[in-house]
């Protein structure tokens, strides 16, 4: 979730008392939501928007995933930017903001903002159809990091991302669950079904996909070389969606998990919180690793401080997503761009 706060534990087990004393508060959300979607857009871009968006609240690897678009579309000879919120920074709510990786920092940008910078342009705005227009004089795709619920800029093609090990939660909408509107409403304004990693749990939303002609592509966050990694006992800290996703990778990667410190989605780390982490790892004889995201959040810590030299001693892991089938989504994307407009916008 975002602002640094914690999904409830409930979301993610079948319906119980909390979820259902929060259903009807989930049903008249749902339906807001879903209403909202149905809007005609304000604004059609003069370049094509692939939107890369999920069904919940909560990171199911959207920001891994629209950097891995943006290889493949460079790749192709497109010049990819991206639009997204900048969640968690001070740009978000002003107008639209091109990224300067040297001047705007995570308290300005957002963490993912800085992130994606490295795949290239990034144009910073709660503002779609504005954002669109600054960033369609900048490249030749707009990537919409976020936005699947969002109606005030058309899409081309939307793509689902849902996380193989969690799917859709309890099924409910918010407060009794993760989803941001019934999954049948939210499906009609898809394109493709992602599912990512690995599991069963986004089982039936897959077959709702496929039963309404969607192709559902696979994919999954890969471990760069880490060979420092191998053998390593580690105190494994993080303030992402998906905690459990860093704590495989690294196990996947050879180190020893012996201890993790998880957080809520774009946490700010106190000063406490740092010296805690710092002595942790001391008393027990840890190396500290954290992922990219978290680092750069921690990045902006300055002078003899906890968190800076958290900031310091804190090695990452290094992640990026991966297609299973790259040749088949970029056919995919190929045909659809071509096709201009979404109906489902």
């Amino acid at each position: 979730m975002s602002g640094g706060l914690e999904a409830p534990s409930f979301w993610w087990r079948p319906p119980g008392p909390a979820a259902i004393a929060l259903a009807p508060l989930g049903w008249l959300y749902g339906a807001i939501t879903a209403g909202r979607m149905a809007r005609s857009p304000a604004y059609t871009a003069a370049v094509p928007v692939i939107c890369v968006g999920n069904f919940t609240v909560g990171g199911t690897g959207k920001t891994p995933f629209a950097l891995a678009l943006a290889r493949l579309l460079r790749a192709r000879g497109e010049r990819p930017v991206f639009l997204t919120r900048g969640y968690g920074g001070r740009l978000s709510g002003g107008p639209p903001v091109l990224l300067d990786p040297d001047r705007h920092g995570p308290v300005e940008a957002g963490d993912e903002s800085l992130l994606l910078a490295a795949g290239g342009p990034v144009v910073i705005t709660a503002d779609r159809a504005g954002g669109a227009r600054l960033a369609e004089t900048l490249g030749s795709v707009i990537l919409m990091d976020d936005g699947l619920q969002n109606p005030a800029l058309a899409k081309t093609v939307s793509l689902a991302l849902v996380d193989a090990a969690s799917g859709t939660g309890n099924g409910f909408c918010l407060p009794a669950g993760p989803l941001r509107a019934p999954v049948e409403r939210q499906l009609a304004h898809v394109d493709a079904l992602v599912v990512i990693g690995d599991g069963v749990a986004a089982g039936p939303v897959e077959a709702a996909a496929r039963s309404r002609g969607l192709p559902a592509f696979r994919a999954r966050l890969a471990a760069r070389q880490a060979p420092w990694l191998k053998g390593s006992r580690v105190l494994a800290f993080a303030g992402i969606g998906r905690p459990e996703r860093f704590a495989q990778s690294l196990r996947t990667a050879g180190a020893e998990v012996a201890q993790t410190r998880f957080f809520g989605d774009h946490h700010a780390f106190t000063e406490r919180e740092a010296q805690e982490l710092l002595e942790g790892a001391a008393r027990d004889g840890l190396a500290l690793v954290t992922t990219a995201k978290d680092r750069v959040r921690l990045g902006m810590s300055e002078g003899d401080t906890a968190l800076a030299r958290l900031a310091q001693q804190a090695k990452v892991l290094d992640v990026e997503m991966q297609a299973e089938d790259p040749q088949g989504l970029a056919a995919f994307l190929e045909a659809r761009l071509s096709q201009g407009v979404s109906p489902h916008s």
